[in-house]
């Protein structure tokens, strides 16, 4: 399967987004768990988005929160996508419809890609199991991606950089990449040359053009 998305998770900074999207990212993670170091609330949520180009798919990343509370939220910030990264039921991917939904799980010894076939969302996203919710910076072994692409467009994360990127898209074949940690100085705060990094390599291995980066021509 073709790579689609490429996304940079964990902005809270306006000038974090434009460099992700200059650089090509393809979509960009706000995190509304308020438990998380990477948290946002609706206003920052909303002033980043406002700076992102049409190209740019804005995420709102969720976990165990009510479906009313997401949608006021996607409402709010105009998202183009939720992502649940809890433990929610497939009911709740149903309850949000018509809106854009993708279902993380975490991904350890007793992860059963069969499970996904319960869950009617547009994308997976996979994740290293590591007892946090997401930001762990590990991998897990991207063959499993392979495994669960009879489900579903899937979205390869954990510990993903500039320097193993196109390991896991090699391995993987996904639909999606996404990196938050390992792009970081601190939590919450990306390092530009980091991002950079990590998407030149996964556009560089999918071979793909850059929509947001003006033709210097």
């Amino acid at each position: 399967m073709p790579l689609e998305i490429i996304k940079v998770c964990g902005i809270t900074r306006v000038e974090d987004a434009l460099v992700a999207a200059r650089e090509g990212a393809t979509a960009i993670g706000l995190n509304f768990y308020p438990g998380s170091p990477r948290y946002v609330d609706f206003g920052r949520g909303a002033m980043i988005g406002a700076v992102l180009p049409h190209t740019v798919l804005r995420v709102g990343v969720f976990v165990d929160e009510t479906s009313d509370r997401i949608r006021d939220t996607a409402r709010a910030v105009r998202l183009d996508v939720v992502q649940l990264h809890g433990d929610e039921p497939p009911f709740d991917c149903e309850a949000l419809a018509p809106l854009r939904v993708w279902k993380a799980f975490r991904v350890g010894e007793e992860f059963e890609p069969r499970r996904l076939a319960d869950y009617p969302c547009e994308a997976f996203l996979l994740d290293t199991d590591s007892g946090l919710l997401g930001g762990a910076g590990r991998t897990f072994p991207w063959g499993v991606a392979r495994e669960a692409a009879r489900y579903g467009k899937i979205i390869v994360a954990g510990g993903l950089d500039g320097g193993n990127v196109a390991d896991a898209i090699r391995a993987a074949a996904p639909w999606g990449v996404d990196a938050s940690s390992r792009l970081e100085r601190s939590p919450g705060v990306k390092d530009a040359a980091k991002v950079r990094e990590f998407l030149h390599a996964a556009k560089a291995y999918a071979g793909g053009e850059n929509p947001n980066r003006e033709n210097d021509a």
